[in-house]
């Protein structure tokens, strides 16, 4: 019996992969997040799997049903959303898995802030222009970030910086990133990222704040910042540089 922690994509159904699919398949047991989940992954389940939406549950529920299917000698698809490596609480729910010495695995899949690049059709690392990526939240409703990764902190570099679970503090992370960053910076907001419903947003930190608020964007959203997303000067990557040896 194995726990497969399966990253379940951005929202649309078909950024599943092949090996997420195909482990959801052949799982009698399922437990994934409703609100974050499409109901359309469920249905790659075998005929009367068990179903268990964690939505509302606590940790301890969540490993309960891992250690019972594990009695019961069950595989078990545990579906979260985007890629499990990132913001997925994966890592407390495998502490407990080994202290219990249940194997597990992890699938990767698609994460939110690739899907949001996509929509937004732009590159995250322009030759010339932003090389390095930030991928950050912040903790306001969440656990407190560790000492030294604050917007301020982070933001010196000026390196194109990503926000999961910020979007309800758009207007505190504006204000804390435009010392850095400057009030013209271009910032992207993409909700509900690959979804029929997307939202995306465009403006700069001096506007971004008062779009969200009119577009009522609240939550499962991701924050984009940074002069990669106007640049239109810029050098050609010497990944295909006619000067490049390939020798």
């Amino acid at each position: 019996m194995t726990v497969r922690f399966i990253g379940a994509g951005p929202g649309a159904a078909d950024l599943i992969t092949l090996r997420g699919q195909r482990a959801v398949a052949s799982s009698p047991v399922c437990l994934y997040a409703g609100s974050l989940v499409p109901a359309e992954v469920l249905e790659c389940c075998p005929p009367g799997a068990r179903l268990v939406d964690t939505a509302r549950m606590a940790l301890e529920e969540i490993v309960a049903e891992m250690l019972a299917a594990h009695q019961a000698g069950h595989d078990v698809a545990r579906l979260h959303s985007g890629d499990p490596s990132v913001f997925s609480a994966m890592a407390e729910q495998m502490r407990r898995l080994d202290a219990a010495g249940v194997p597990y695995e992890v699938v990767p899949g698609v994460p939110a802030f690739a899907a949001a690049a996509a929509s937004l059709k732009r590159e995250l690392t322009v030759p010339g222009v932003g090389q390095t990526i930030v991928l950050t939240r912040t903790s306001v409703r969440a656990t407190p970030m560790p000492e030294g990764e604050d917007l301020d902190t982070l933001g010196r570099s000026r390196a194109t910086m990503v926000l999961h679970l910020a979007v309800q503090r758009i207007e505190a992370v504006a204000e804390e990133l435009t010392p850095n960053y400057g009030a013209d910076c271009p910032v992207a907001v993409v909700a509900r990222a690959s979804r029929d419903d997307e939202v995306i947003l465009r403006g700069t930190l001096a506007d971004i704040a008062d779009k969200v608020r009119a577009a009522g964007v609240v939550r499962t959203a991701v924050i984009v910042v940074g002069r990669v997303l106007t640049a239109s000067e810029f050098p050609d990557s010497h990944l295909y540089s006619a000067a490049r040896c390939r020798d």
